[in-house]
């Protein structure tokens, strides 16, 4: 196949799952555990569990699967008037969780192939830390089957408890087995910190199994604290929280180079997906200023710098002030992506948004982040 667009961040959330997948594919120890959907006191329908958590609504907005407000977000309206949410509600369809239908919405967007992330920070939802494995294990399994129709097109990532390391690194080596190309590692604003050697049993599967390992950003602060604010303060703090919600990632950078994780594991890739790129330069050379100045004691044979072009990659779907930095990051780290079906994200006017940020660049630097870097990257090109 010829590729001349590849987005390396998309999704598929719990919103567009079959609404019976966790409970009829659960061991029946766990099925009781599992996420499910019903009508809530409203007749509004939402994934749900036993202990009452909310994982979204189906057919919604963006991960969190909130109501389509008219005139709220441009983006979600964009979506809206190519039917996204219509076709569910009115008909049943989930788009973005069929594969026959989702190559369409590709087709629409001028997309070759996409790279599919997880249920993002569901398994931080689930109280019980077997029941969330099993969860996850679930919908690896499903996302394998999904991708298979379109191998060629869509390279799903599988999900990974970050509560259950060692469970983390059984799944590694299960999902390597199955073929699929990469895996993701759920976040939360508060777990361990990557620096803790507590993580190695994962670097250790990650670098054995030679899969990309990928880290999705996160909310930067805890969204139940929004629930306890008044709404005009509740506001100020979603305002705040969107704005450098992609620079949590920084804090797994730092974590993983101080840790020596590139220099121990030398064949973990790791990507940071959605992260934007602007923040990046600078982290760069922070971090080799730091271990110059005073931190050579870390036990790094190069400088992080060069972990990061060797071992690095980074998604983003529109950064004006990275583009201008390209320089400093490299080209060969830059993949863009659409964030297909999220609302931050450009679909179904990939192709607009990649003028307007690109057009001071050369033909073939735009190829290299909108195609080729991702299609070496995942095997899709040679």
């Amino acid at each position: 196949m010829q590729y001349k667009r590849i987005s390396a961040d998309c999704h598929l959330d719990m919103l567009w799952l079959p609404p019976d997948l966790f409970t009829s594919n659960a061991s029946s120890k766990l099925r009781d555990l599992m996420p499910y959907v019903e009508k809530n006191a409203d007749g509004v329908e939402v994934w749900t569990d036993k202990n009452g958590a909310n994982y979204g609504m189906p057919g919604g907005v963006g991960a969190t699967g909130t109501p389509h407000v008219p005139g709220k977000q441009l983006r979600a309206d964009k979506m809206a008037e190519a039917g996204l949410y219509r076709d569910y509600f009115e008909k049943g369809l989930r788009r973005p969780g069929d594969p026959h239908l989702r190559v369409k919405d590709m087709d629409r967007d001028g997309v070759d192939a996409e790279v599919i992330y997880g249920i993002l920070a569901a398994c931080a939802k689930m109280q019980d830390p077997e029941a969330a494995d099993e969860m996850l294990r679930i919908y690896n399994d499903f996302l394998h089957s999904f991708t298979s129709h379109y191998p060629d097109r869509m390279i799903g990532l599988a999900c990974l408890p970050y509560n259950n390391i060692e469970g983390a690194a059984r799944e590694v080596r299960r999902v390597a087995k199955k073929g699929m190309k990469g895996v993701e590692l759920s976040c939360s604003w508060h777990m361990t910190g990557m620096w803790h050697p507590m993580w190695d049993p994962l670097w250790e599967a990650v670098n054995e199994t030679q899969l990309p390992l990928h880290f999705h950003t996160f909310p930067a602060t805890d969204p139940e604290l929004r629930k306890t604010l008044v709404p005009e303060v509740a506001r100020r703090m979603t305002y705040s929280g969107l704005v450098r919600f992609q620079m949590t990632l920084a804090t797994i950078l730092t974590d993983l180079m101080g840790a020596a994780v590139f220099e121990r594991f030398p064949n973990i890739r790791v990507v940071f997906g959605e992260s934007g790129i602007g923040w990046i330069p600078y982290v760069i050379d922070r971090m080799d200023f730091e271990y110059k100045d005073q931190y050579q004691d870390l036990k790094l044979k190069k400088m992080p710098s060069e972990y990061w072009r060797n071992q690095c990659r980074a998604t983003f779907q529109y950064d004006r002030i990275g583009t201008k930095l390209i320089e400093d990051m490299g080209v060969e780290t830059l993949m863009w992506g659409s964030d297909f079906p999220h609302p931050d994200g450009v679909w179904p006017e990939s192709k607009k948004y990649i003028e307007d940020q690109f057009k001071h660049l050369p033909a073939d630097i735009v190829y290299k982040m909108t195609c080729e870097n991702a299609g070496k990257f995942y095997g899709l090109i040679n």
